[in-house]
């Protein structure tokens, strides 16, 4: 069984994960509108990953006899300065969103809850390719702007190759089409 203030602690991770689906949706947005499809396909998987990511934590808690409390979602910003800017940002909630999971998992270790530390180890890998994932687009953005001009076009066609890859906890566990 879960304790009350851990369950408070996924449900609270659901409604970020969530938002950071939100988040990455509106920054899919504005690239689109940019003409960047490349950039926005790019956020539009980081968005699917999110919201499977909360569909994750949704499950866990059900599993470990929890409750599901579901917040309110605030409405993300959808007004960037440029590309740069975007992934700035982005890094910025990761490394949040990083902290958020590793209270979660100093909780769990206090509690000796040792289901919920072996869950939340997958995201603690999980956040370190996040954060890697933007830092390696912020560093070569960086590069872009320090001259290399048609960097923006050759790296837009490379970020439309990202794809979506279900998260393996999801496996066998949902079907959101």
């Amino acid at each position: 069984m879960i304790s009350e203030k851990l369950q408070d602690l996924v449900n609270n991770q659901i409604g970020k994960e969530f938002y950071s689906s939100y988040f990455y949706l509106a920054m899919a947005a504005w690239f689109e509108e940019q003409s960047l499809e490349g950039f926005g396909s790019w956020m539009r998987v980081q968005a699917q990953e999110e919201g499977c990511h909360a569909m994750i934590f949704y499950n866990f808690l059900l599993e470990s006899g929890g409750s599901i409390k579901l917040p309110a979602i605030e409405q993300p910003p959808f007004k960037f300065e440029s590309p740069l800017d975007i992934f700035q940002q982005g890094i910025k909630h990761e490394e949040y969103v990083t902290s958020l999971i590793n209270t979660m998992v100093d909780v769990a270790i206090d509690e000796h809850n040792h289901a919920a530390r072996s869950f939340l180890n997958w995201f603690v890998d999980e956040q370190v390719e996040e954060e890697d994932n933007f830092n390696s687009v912020i560093g070569k953005l960086k590069l872009i702007e320090k001259g290399a001009g048609g960097g923006m076009f050759m790296m837009d066609k490379e970020m439309s190759t990202r794809i979506f890859a279900m998260p393996s906890p999801l496996i066998g566990k949902i079907n959101i089409g």
